[in-house]
């Protein structure tokens, strides 16, 4: 049994991973009582992968591996810096009560960062909603529309476009007629492009098949692409670490896995060598936690007593 992703024990869906682990284990030992009778016992081994974690003991111990011998034969714990392709993590705060307007302040950075750290190399910038993905694409083409007025002759449009990294204008016009939401296949055409589950299936794959073969420099998407979606990018921005919460009606962080997993899509080692950068942009009073979270491992703890009543209920229903 292979987990990947196994620090999302710590969140609260992790009380359904942690209950089938139990259940595997419990399972493959009572499977071993029945065939030890015939000398064919053969125990399930169970291979975790995680981020690096404070408390790895903990997790290894749970999962069946020998902790008490002085080896640890099966437990690997590494630094996080310890990557296939170096990452720089820059992490900036802004003042703002209210979400909306520190969202808006925070464009400008995201246009300066893409300038400094990858004017010519793919980015990825995570928002948490559709409407801010559309919001960010438009700033950023204001803002490189106006960059540079002494250099950049405002009348040759493409020029705005070979910024963000669009030189064929017609290839894109011509995608951007296929596409059936207006806001993409407007900014497309500009060299950025959104990604969000509001987008029909055949946009999200132009969009995807767009980035991955360079036509389109900048990718503006919410946290669901930092799972399961591989694609290059030198420099990723996670604009803001908040999101709206329909059941609490209310901002609330995002949990630490999900930031370091769209981290993680910079520098991805099957299309980069050179070191990655990551900028994260928080809220005001938020950049000391972030630095020492991602910066270092963060312990994971059992969600299960929160869900103890609804796995009880299963266990008894399967017989286990």
């Amino acid at each position: 049994l292979i987990i990947d992703e196994i620090h999302l024990l710590g969140e609260e869906r992790g009380a359904v991973l942690e209950a089938i682990v139990s259940r595997t284990r419990f399972i493959s030992q009572y499977m071993q009582q029945q065939q030890e009778e015939q000398a064919q016992a053969d125990p399930t081994r169970i291979v975790g992968l995680s981020t690096a974690l404070a408390n790895p003991e903990d997790l290894a111990d749970w999962i069946g591996i020998d902790i008490k011998s002085f080896a640890k034969r099966g437990l690997y714990n590494f630094r996080p810096s310890l990557r296939p392709v170096a990452c720089t993590i820059h992490v900036q705060e802004y003042a703002g009560r209210h979400y909306c307007p520190r969202m808006a302040a925070m464009n400008k950075p995201c246009f300066a960062a893409i300038k400094e750290h990858a004017p010519e190399k793919p980015v990825i910038i995570f928002v948490a909603s559709r409407r801010q993905t559309r919001l960010t694409a438009f700033d950023l083409i204001s803002f490189a529309a106006h960059d540079d007025e002494d250099e950049r002759a405002h009348d040759d449009e493409d020029d705005e476009r070979a910024f963000l990294g669009t030189s064929n204008t017609e290839y894109m016009e011509s995608v951007a007629e296929t596409l059936s939401d207006e806001a993409l296949a407007h900014t497309v055409t500009f060299g950025i492009g959104l990604h969000h589950a509001g987008l029909s299936s055949h946009d999200r794959e132009t969009v995807e098949r767009l980035f991955l073969n360079g036509d389109i420099q900048v990718l503006v998407a919410t946290a669901t692409l930092a799972w399961g979606v591989n694609l290059p990018a030198r420099l990723v921005i996670v604009k803001g670490t908040e999101y709206f919460d329909a059941k609490s009606s209310r901002y609330v962080d995002y949990p630490v896995t999900d930031i370091l997993q769209m981290i993680g899509r910079a520098g991805r080692p099957q299309f980069d060598t050179e070191e990655a950068v990551a900028v994260v942009l928080v809220a005001e009073g938020k950049k000391v936690f972030y630095k020492k979270f991602l910066y270092e491992p963060f312990p994971v703890e059992s969600c299960l007593h929160e869900r103890m009543c609804e796995n009880m209920n299963a266990e008894i229903a399967i017989g286990t």
